[in-house]
């Protein structure tokens, strides 16, 4: 699945750093998360698609190498995506 151009540019304006901004961590972490998001309702009605499933897993894995890098360069940075992502309880 691939988020719609829309959304994808209204995440980037919601997390970008500076005005060219697409690649900082706190966008790649956000266009994960909204992914993320959009594979667990699926798999709400679709329980045996495994081999999605392992996708999902990666991306899981992906978000948390960003986070933990995001962590140990700028724990305010880390703390303000965590809270505006909602990840964490």
């Amino acid at each position: 699945m691939s988020l719609s151009a829309d959304r994808k540019s209204e995440i980037i304006g919601k997390f970008k750093r500076h005005d060219n901004d697409t690649a900082s961590p706190e966008v790649q972490i956000a266009l994960l998360t909204e992914r993320i998001n959009h594979l667990t309702e699926h798999f709400r009605s679709h329980s045996k698609d495994h081999h999605g499933r392992r996708g999902l897993l990666k991306l899981v894995g992906q978000r948390r190498r960003l986070l933990d890098y995001l962590r140990a360069r700028s724990h305010d940075r880390y703390k303000a995506v965590i809270e505006e992502l909602n990840i964490r309880k």
